[in-house]
């Protein structure tokens, strides 16, 4: 199987999908009607040979995913503001403005996301397996009651957040972002019968992501040998760029491999998808296609690397066209 390397996620009602520098966000809107914007991505690193140095990369790609995943975030709940809000006449100027603030807000968001993930994953994991020193010497093991506490607090994470109800229906649509690019990758015609019966598990998932910074945060620990317990907390935050830079490594060689221990490897992270997608229904998987369409020739992919088409019937409204409302335009 060959990578498409198209990734994407859920928002609010829909899906962004990303191909390269070009990303697509498809939402359906209060009356049912399918909204899709079509925008080109600038990264927070303007130079390209950096951006594809191993190892780097995945930092900078990491915090990419955050800026525009707030930022599709923020469009498409846009649809559903209050009524007041949608009426509501705006000057140029105004519009300008609200824009301005809406981007500083957004950076504050990430940049205390970020401060917040790491206190709550990595800091507070210590400091809990610190209370065990008195009673554990060793210090390889403390280091992996620490990476247990870690992982624990993640899935106790996910498990809190999913049982809120606008969580529930954006997990469905993370599935059935999955769903369409395992239906692409195996060469099935994209359609809403194919992409129903594929795998909402995907071993390029930021979920997986996530719990590969989990595991190879473990590794790194056990090099952290500071008597100070100010240092080894310095420590952690500094080495988290080099963490998240590995498990970048490993989620794409995990993509685009179908090597047995790779496969393996990936097990665990794809058993924790089933914690945050769910089975979309039909009209989340149209909305998918449609955020797949506009920024992914999926024909072409599958002709270059299966030769045709295999499509699956058994659906009636397989081929039907979805009814959208197109906006393309430059960032």
């Amino acid at each position: 199987m060959k990578s498409s390397n198209i990734g994407g996620q859920a928002v609010l009602e829909g899906i962004m999908m990303k191909n390269q520098d070009q990303y697509a966000v498809a939402v359906r809107k209060p009356n049912k009607e399918i909204e899709i914007n079509v925008q080109e991505y600038h990264s927070v690193i303007p130079w390209k040979p950096l951006r594809k140095i191993p190892f780097i990369r995945g930092v900078f790609n990491f915090v990419d995913s955050l800026v525009l995943g707030m930022k599709t975030l923020t469009f498409s709940a846009s649809f559903f503001e209050d009524e007041e809000e949608a009426k509501e006449k705006l000057t140029e100027a105004d519009i300008a403005r609200k824009e301005k603030q809406e981007k500083r807000i957004m950076h504050l968001t990430v940049a205390f996301s970020v401060v917040l993930a790491v206190g709550i994953f990595m800091i507070l994991p210590y400091f809990l397996s610190n209370v065990l020193r008195q009673h554990i010497t060793s210090r390889g093991m403390i280091t992996v009651v620490e990476g247990i506490l870690r992982v624990t607090i993640f899935l106790g994470y996910i498990l809190l957040i999913s049982r809120m109800e606008d969580i529930q229906r954006t997990f469905m649509y993370h599935g059935a972002e999955h769903k369409c690019i395992n239906c692409i990758e195996h060469g099935l015609d994209l359609n809403v019968y194919n992409v129903r019966q594929s795998s909402r598990q995907h071993k390029r998932c930021g979920t997986s992501f996530l719990f590969f910074v989990m595991i190879v945060s473990i590794l790194f620990c056990f090099f952290i040998t500071a008597d100070s317990q100010i240092m080894r907390v310095i420590l952690r935050v500094v080495l988290l760029p080099l963490i998240a830079g590995v498990s970048y490594e490993l989620i794409r060689l995990a993509g685009s491999s179908d090597n047995y221990w790779i496969n393996l490897l990936s097990k665990p992270g794809m058993w924790i998808q089933n914690m945050t997608t769910s089975e979309p229904d039909d009209s989340m998987i149209e909305v998918a296609i449609c955020a797949v369409e506009a920024v992914f020739d999926w024909k072409t992919y599958q002709a270059e690397n299966f030769g045709s088409l295999q499509e699956k019937s058994g659906s009636e409204n397989a081929g039907a066209p979805i009814p959208v409302e197109a906006d393309a335009g430059g960032q």
